[in-house]
C-alpha cells in the first residue's frame, strides 16, 4: 500500500514539474510570449488585464445568446405589403434591459441634469428642458386624460411603469449618460476615482465637471473639466495604472438604443423552442402558443399582456378576464419570455436605433443588419489635441417641431464625420453617412437617370426616393424661432433618413401587432404616449457565457 502510494506521489510530482516546465515555456500570464519581458510591473512596462475572464453583465440588463433566426413576418400578414419580408439574419450576442426604462429611472436623468446643469443658468436652461418627455401627448381632443398629463411622469404611483412622452434623440441621449454613470461608478469601485466622486460631481462639487467614458479613454487629463488629478483613487498610489483604459477590461461598452435586428430576435426568444441545432416551429407571439391568454391551470383564461382587446376594450370586463391594465401597467406585470425579458409584446411600443426603409437588404448583409450608420471620429484641433466640448460654447440643435435639444453635454468629447482621407480606398465604406446605402441615392430612385446628363438636377428636394415633408425651423434676425411647416399637398410619405422604426405592441394596440416581426415608424422628433424605449449594450469576446444551458435544453421561462 506505501509502495502503491509513493508511486502515484512520484508520478504527480513528475506531471507538476511538466506543467511548470510548459508554463514557463509558453510564457505566463504576466510574461509575455513574444518578448520576455514581464507584463504589469510594478516599475512600468506593458500594462495589460491578464486575469480577465468575461464581461461583467451591466446593471438592469441580462445576457441575449446570439444566434441565427428568421427576421420577418412569418404568420400574419393581412396587409400583404412588402414592408418586412423573412429573410435569414444573425446576430451576435448582447446585453438588453429586463424591462422598459421606467419613469423613476428617467426622473434620475433628469435630477442628474437639473443638479449638474441647473437650467435658472441661461446657458444651461436648454439642457434640461431638451430632455423632458412632452407630458402633453396625454391630451386627447374627446378624453379627460388630465391626470396622466399631470401625474403621470413624476407621481410615485407611477413610478415603475414606462416612461412614454419620449422622443428619439432623447432616448439615444438617455443611454449616453448613462454609459457614462455606469463607468464612473467602475472606476470608483476598482480604485481609479476617489470614492463619492460621481456624488460630488453631481452635488457641482466638481465646479461643472462631468465624467464621459470616451473623453476619460481618449484625453484623460480633460475629465472633471480638468480636475481629475485631484480626484485620483487609490490606484494612482499603488500602481503605474493612473487610468484604466480600453485594455485594462474594466469600463463597459456603450449602452444604445437595440437595433431591429436584435430587437425581433430577444423579442421572439425561439430559444425556448430550440432542440440540437434547430428551432422546434415559430413562434407567433414572445411567449409559446397562438393565443394571447395563458393556458395553464392557475391562470387560465389570464391575458398575458397588456394590449386592446377590442373597440372600447383597454383591460377587459372588471373583475374577470382583466388584463390590470387600462393604459400602461407596472413593469413585469406579466411573465417574461424565454430570454428573461419582460414586456416585449405589449405595455408600450418601443423605440429601435434602426433608420426605417420598407424593404430589409439581406443581400448586402445578414450580419448584425442595421441601418443607419453615420461614422464619426474626434475632433482634433490643429495643435493635434483632442477637442472636449466646452461649457462656454454649447451647441443646440432645433428639431422640426421646434424642440431644442443639446447636441453634446459639456465633458463630452466633440466629434465631427469622417473625411476622404478615412475612407479613401476603402471597399466596406466609401461616405461617413450611409443612413440610405442602397435605398434612397441617385442610383435606386426613380430618377436613375441623373447620373447621364441631367445632373445639374441632383440637388433637386423634389427629387428623392421618399418625397416626405420638408418641414423646417430658424431663427430671424431677432433669434425668434420661425417654423416653416410644409404645406405641401403632393407629400406621400413620412420616410426620410430621419424616421426610426419602433417595435411591438402597445397599451393601444390590437393583438396583430404584439407579433415581434411587425414594424413602424415614425420621424424621430416625434413622441407619443404609447412610445418607450430599453437600451442595449453589446457583447465583447465569447459569444456564449461559461455557464452556457445543455445544447438540446431551452431555458427555464
Amino acid at each position: 500500500m506505501k509502495k502503491y502510494s509513493f508511486k502515484v506521489l512520484f508520478a504527480f510530482a513528475l506531471a507538476s514539474i511538466a506543467f511548470t516546465g510548459c508554463k514557463n515555456s509558453s510564457g505566463s500570464r504576466d510574461t509575455s510570449r513574444t518578448t520576455g519581458w514581464k507584463i504589469n510591473a510594478r516599475e512600468g512596462g506593458f500594462q495589460y488585464n491578464s486575469n480577465f475572464r468575461e464581461q461583467e453583465t451591466p446593471p438592469g440588463t441580462v445576457f441575449i445568446e446570439g444566434g441565427t433566426f428568421i427576421k420577418g413576418k412569418v404568420q400574419d400578414d393581412v396587409m400583404h405589403d412588402w414592408n418586412n419580408t423573412p429573410t435569414q439574419q444573425h446576430v451576435q450576442s448582447f446585453y438588453m434591459d429586463e424591462t422598459e426604462v421606467t419613469n423613476r429611472e428617467y426622473l434620475e436623468y433628469l435630477d442628474w441634469l437639473k443638479s449638474v446643469f441647473p437650467p435658472d443658468v441661461p446657458k444651461n436652461r436648454n439642457i434640461y428642458i431638451g430632455a423632458l418627455p412632452d407630458t402633453l401627448v396625454w391630451h386627447n381632443r374627446l378624453g379627460y386624460n388630465e391626470v396622466m398629463v399631470n401625474n403621470y411622469l413624476r407621481h410615485p404611483a407611477y413610478g415603475n411603469y414606462p416612461v412614454v412622452g419620449v422622443n428619439w434623440v432623447q432616448a439615444v441621449q438617455y443611454a449616453e449618460w448613462r454609459t457614462d454613470r455606469v463607468n464612473e461608478l467602475i472606476l470608483e469601485r476598482e480604485g481609479f476615482l476617489e470614492r463619492n466622486t460621481g456624488i460630488a460631481a453631481y452635488n457641482g462639487e466638481t465646479q461643472g465637471g462631468t465624467f464621459s467614458t470616451e473623453t476619460y479613454l481618449n484625453t484623460p487629463s480633460d475629465t472633471y473639466g480638468g480636475r481629475i488629478d485631484s480626484l485620483q483613487g487609490r490606484v494612482k498610489r499603488d500602481s503605474v495604472n493612473v487610468f484604466a483604459k480600453r485594455q485594462s477590461g474594466l469600463l463597459s461598452p456603450d449602452f444604445r438604443l437595440p437595433t431591429e435586428t436584435e430587437w425581433e430576435y430577444a423579442a421572439s426568444a425561439l430559444v425556448g423552442k430550440r432542440e440540437y441545432n434547430n428551432y422546434r416551429g415559430r413562434k407567433k407571439y414572445p411567449w409559446n402558443g397562438e393565443y394571447t391568454r395563458s393556458g395553464k391551470r392557475r391562470f387560465r383564461g389570464d391575458q398575458l399582456e397588456n394590449f386592446k382587446q377590442g373597440t372600447g376594450d383597454y383591460g377587459g370586463i372588471a373583475g374577470w378576464s382583466d388584463d390590470g391594465a387600462d393604459i400602461t401597467a407596472e413593469v413585469k406585470s406579466y411573465p417574461p419570455n424565454d430570454y428573461g425579458l419582460y414586456d416585449m409584446a405589449g405595455n408600450v411600443s418601443e423605440w429601435v436605433a434602426d433608420v426605417y426603409r420598407p424593404i430589409v437588404d439581406d443581400d448586402a448583409n445578414d450580419f448584425n443588419y442595421y441601418r443607419g450608420n453615420v461614422y464619426m471620429k474626434a475632433s482634433i484641433d490643429e495643435n493635434g489635441k483632442v477637442q472636449v466640448i466646452d461649457p462656454n460654447t454649447i451647441v443646440y440643435d432645433t428639431l422640426s417641431n421646434g424642440k431644442i435639444v443639446i447636441r453634446d453635454l459639456p465633458g463630452q468629447l466633440a466629434t465631427v464625420p469622417l473625411n476622404e482621407d478615412d475612407t479613401y480606398l476603402r471597399t466596406n465604406f466609401d461616405k461617413s453617412d450611409n443612413r440610405n446605402y442602397r435605398d434612397g441615392d441617385p442610383g435606386s430612385t426613380r430618377y436613375f437617370n441623373l447620373f447621364y446628363g441631367e445632373s445639374e438636377d441632383s440637388d433637386d428636394p423634389n427629387k428623392r426616393m421618399y418625397n416626405s415633408p420638408l418641414h423646417s425651423v430658424r431663427r430671424d434676425s431677432l433669434g425668434n424661432i420661425v417654423k416653416d411647416y410644409d404645406k405641401t399637398n403632393g407629400r406621400t410619405t413620412l420616410i426620410d433618413d430621419e424616421t426610426r422604426v419602433y417595435k411591438g405592441g402597445s397599451w393601444k394596440d390590437r393583438a396583430y401587432w404584439l407579433d415581434p416581426a411587425q414594424r413602424r415608424y415614425l420621424p424621430q422628433y416625434m413622441a407619443t404616449d404609447y412610445i418607450g424605449f430599453r437600451c442595449a449594450v453589446s457583447r465583447v469576446g465569447a459569444k456564449a457565457k461559461r455557464n452556457k444551458t445543455p445544447r438540446n435544453v431551452g431555458p427555464k421561462s
